[in-house]
């Protein structure tokens, strides 16, 4: 007798050769677009218009899914439709779209930062809107409806969707470095063509074949143009590819007479702009008593955002490095083996040097800069210098890894000007400036060293503050006092914070008060300075800065302080690392009170538009869910409805009386549609509520958004594909299954910030390797609940499985505005434990399913 093969490997081989049909293989191409062009477009808004607005329109336009799921129930003729000629249009329907979303981008003269008091901009974004929709309503009604038809299967279209999605977002930073937005858009549009070219058509079907010839030749040239752009790209001359806004700090500099692009190129997660005589004068903190011409510089411009400086001059040549506030340390600490993090064009590591530094590492994120530095500036290329050593990966892996100790540390102020009644740099996430990332600094200063830092000053007070505080609480943790550790000085727009946790001696604080006094700067904080010292040459109304610093080295009332003040200066830690949120209820009037009279994007606080965005996406999705329940028991021509096997319709209308035991009925089908509803919007939810933290907590382990994104979302889509395989598997337990990934879920949370501390400073590879091994098991069971669901809704209840699908992408989308606003205000882990909270619900309404 044949030997039987073992259950687990004869039905996962079965499943995956089942996804090996056409129409699967064209799911998942479709499924591998979308993701290509979600990440995409994540991007491209973060360049055209800024990171908040890209946030706000990506989810918006993730509504597509759930409108799709809403079609495809009001109109059933769409299910129909021979399953692949709906996934031929659709795919050309998504390429189409692509085009169209890319056009509304860059065509429409949308304006976030005035949209409060012109009108016409609500017009713009509500075309914005419908434009970058397109593409995701296609692929949603192709997906759908291949979950619709494939009956008794669907859990193995769902796998195929999956692992698609998987493949979409592990190839986004590979298309992005070879040729960037652009390229990343051409290659969405071809690989969407791609699910619509893999049917051959029947003999009779001459025109669907001739269009499956035409489909092949424009995918030929289309992959010929990506290597056009791979090439431009390459050399670093690649165009930008779309217009920004105005008020970005490229546009700024490309109006500036004479000026001039002498460098562009994309990597994976970044452009870079290099632009010559646009008037650079970027020397931060520079005293007005310096009274030469500043040095040369070219602008070094991050995702079209403002100019940071590449300083045409030597070390030695440098003259104005003395009067800027870092050089106090400098003086102080003179032939310093220095570190400098994150220097951008290089102005930290030429102050280094010119204050005669002994040894400088350099910590670079993006290794794109140090190629930009030394091809537009071969001459003044001030990391080609053989006291400089660079180090590409960033400060908190770095800080973690290496062990050697420093005199200095240095960091720079290398970022932009944020206006703190914006709020529109709320939602980014920074874990260079949180207490852990001090903590991290400090225990790799040499015996005496420093830690120096310059921000800005805001007005009221509040980015100073919070880096006081946070300094504050690092210090405390070590058992350093911040009132002996800690000096601080301000210019007319920056401060300068240098750290001793040693404390100061007398000569090093007699040394501080000449330079401050010599250079007409004025004194925040010193653990001798008094009232009438300060104040003095950058005149407020009040000391306000000593006094608020006064109160934050205060024990007792700073917890106090925190609370009472009128912004959020409460320091950031790694659960919650948004710096520069800083809003808070109290400010709600007065951000309505200039609603429509300040150039702010939206009108005000970053908050706020979460809040306001929350509240559409709710209207929207609430709409969308609800529709489908005027118009699915609609008759329609060609299909018929769903037998009961003897027994009355489980969803006919609850209109229709019935005699007898009609209210029964009736009282049954109004439960189990709640049932569906509460299942699979629990499901939405948790996903999202589970995904989103989980990928800006990775952010700190790999170092960039795009590499999270691309890790994170890789393995949970690839591994919940294999676990939608197994969903159809008899053997399976599966309630057990859904129980374990309740309690995988609580835990993971919990032992994520443990696993931080003890995988931060590991290689690369292992890393990732660590978060193969820590999301796979996860992933896998989060792959299960859905196809469960829909084996469910297709014994019983097939006609639902459209709906289905309108709930879960549209409370996906709710859940995603939401877990944005509950991470700001409670941090990553509360967020994921309400994730674990809904897949418990949801295995509660599955274990319901027949009451």
């Amino acid at each position: 007798m044949k030997e039987k093969s073992p259950p687990f490997s004869h039905d996962l081989w079965m499943g995956l050769t089942f996804m090996m049909r056409r129409q699967n293989l064209s799911v998942a191409a479709l499924a591998a677009a979308t993701l290509l062009f979600e990440s995409t477009l994540t991007r491209l808004l973060a360049v055209a218009q800024f990171y908040h607005f890209a946030f706000l329109v990506v989810s918006l336009a993730l509504l597509g899914f759930g409108a799709s799921g809403t079609l495809l129930s009001v109109f059933p003729q769409l299910r129909a439709i021979p399953l692949e000629r709906l996934l031929f249009l659709t795919g050309v329907g998504f390429a189409a779209g692509v085009g169209i979303a890319y056009a509304g981008v860059n065509w429409l003269p949308f304006d976030s930062y005035s949209i409060a008091w012109e009108r016409r901009q609500i017009l713009f974004f509500v075309l914005y809107y419908l434009a970058l929709t397109v593409p995701f309503l296609a692929s949603g009604l192709g997906i759908g409806g291949a979950l619709a038809l494939t009956k008794g299967k669907s859990h193995l279209t769902y796998a195929a969707n999956l692992i698609g999605s998987a493949l979409g977002a592990l190839f986004a930073p590979l298309v992005l470095a070879l040729a960037g937005v652009p390229g990343a858009v051409l290659m969405s549009a071809l690989i969407g063509l791609s699910a619509a070219s893999v049917f051959r058509g029947n003999r009779g079907e001459k025109r669907f074949s001739g269009r499956r010839v035409g489909l092949i030749s424009f995918l030929s040239l289309g992959l010929l143009s990506f290597g056009g752009l791979v090439a431009v790209n390459v050399g670093g001359y690649s165009l930008l590819g779309m217009e920004i806004s105005p008020y970005k700090g490229l546009s700024y500099a490309r109006q500036y007479p004479g000026s001039r692009l002498i460098y562009g190129r994309w990597n994976a997660i970044s452009r870079l702009d290099v632009v010559e005589n646009a008037g650079t004068r970027r020397l931060p903190g520079l005293s007005y008593q310096y009274l030469e011409n500043p040095p040369p510089q070219l602008g070094l411009s991050i995702d079209a955002g403002a100019l940071q400086p590449i300083t045409l001059t030597s070390p030695e040549s440098f003259d104005a490095a003395a009067w800027m506030p870092v050089a106090l340390v400098f003086s102080i600490k003179p032939e310093a083996e220095v570190l400098v993090v994150e220097p951008g064009g290089g102005l930290g590591v030429l102050q280094a040097l010119a204050g005669g530094a002994e040894e400088v590492s350099a910590v670079i994120a993006n290794p794109s800069i140090r190629q930009a530095v030394a091809q537009t500036a071969p001459e003044f290329d001030v990391y080609s210098y053989p006291e400089v050593r660079i180090v590409a990966e960033s400060e908190r892996v770095f800080l973690q890894r290496h062990q050697e100790t420093y005199n200095i540390i240095y960091f720079p102020l290398t970022d932009a000007y944020r206006p703190v009644t914006s709020g529109a740099y709320s939602l980014g996430e920074d874990y260079g400036l949180t207490v852990e990332a001090f903590e991290a600094a400090l225990e790799r200063l040499s015996s005496g060293g420093v830690l120096v830092i310059t921000r800005w000053l805001q007005s009221p007070p509040s980015e100073s503050l919070r880096l006081i505080a946070t300094l504050v609480e690092a210090l405390e943790s070590q058992g350093s006092t911040p009132r002996e550790a800690l000096i601080a000085f301000r210019g007319i727009q920056t401060m300068t914070v240098l750290v001793n946790p040693d404390g100061w001696g007398d000569a090093e604080l007699f040394a501080a008060r000449e330079f401050v006094e010599s250079r007409r700067f004025d004194w925040v904080w010193a653990p001798d300075i008094q009232v009438e010292q300060t104040n003095r040459f950058n005149k407020l109304p009040e000391p306000t800065y000593y006094l608020q610093a006064k109160e934050l080295l205060s024990v007792p009332r700073r917890e106090a302080h925190y609370a009472a003040y009128p912004y959020n200066i409460q320091p950031a830690v790694d659960n919650r690392p948004f710096f520069f949120h800083f809003f808070t209820w109290a400010q709600t009037s007065q951000v309505l009170d200039t609603l429509g009279m300040t150039w702010q994007p939206f009108g005000g606080s970053g908050y706020l538009v979460l809040i306001a965005l929350l509240m559409l996406v709710v209207l929207l999705s609430g709409g969308l869910i609800l529709l489908p329940l005027v118009f699915l028991n609609r008759p329609f021509h060609g299909v018929q409805p769903p037998s009961g096997r003897g027994k009355p319709h489980l969803f006919r209308r609850l209109a229709v009386r019935r005699v007898g035991g009609g209210s029964t009925s009736q009282s049954r089908e109004g439960k189990v549609t709640g049932k569906v509803f509460l299942y699979f919007a629990l499901l939405g939810i948790a996903f999202l509520f589970v995904e989103i933290p989980l990928i800006q907590r990775w952010i700190l382990l790999l170092g960039q958004p795009i590499y999270a994104f691309t890790a994170v979302v890789g393995i949970l889509l690839l591994s919940s594909g294999l676990g939608s395989v197994l969903a159809g598997v008899k053997w399976l337990p599966k309630k057990p299954a859904f129980w374990l990934l309740v309690l995988l879920a609580l835990v993971i949370p919990l032992l994520l910030p443990s696993m931080t501390v003890l995988i931060l400073g590991w290689p690369l590879w292992a890393r990732l390797g660590a978060a193969l091994v820590s999301l796979a098991p996860l992933g896998l069971l989060m792959g299960l609940p859905f196809p469960l669901g829909l084996a469910w809704l297709g014994e019983h209840a097939p006609r639902w499985t459209s709906w289905a699908w309108a709930i879960n992408g549209c409370t996906s989308v709710i859940a995603s505005v939401l877990a944005a606003i509950l991470v700001l205000n409670f941090g990553f882990t509360f967020v994921m434990l309400l994730g674990a909270g809904a897949y418990a619900g949801a295995l509660i309404t599955f274990h319901r399913w027949d009451g």
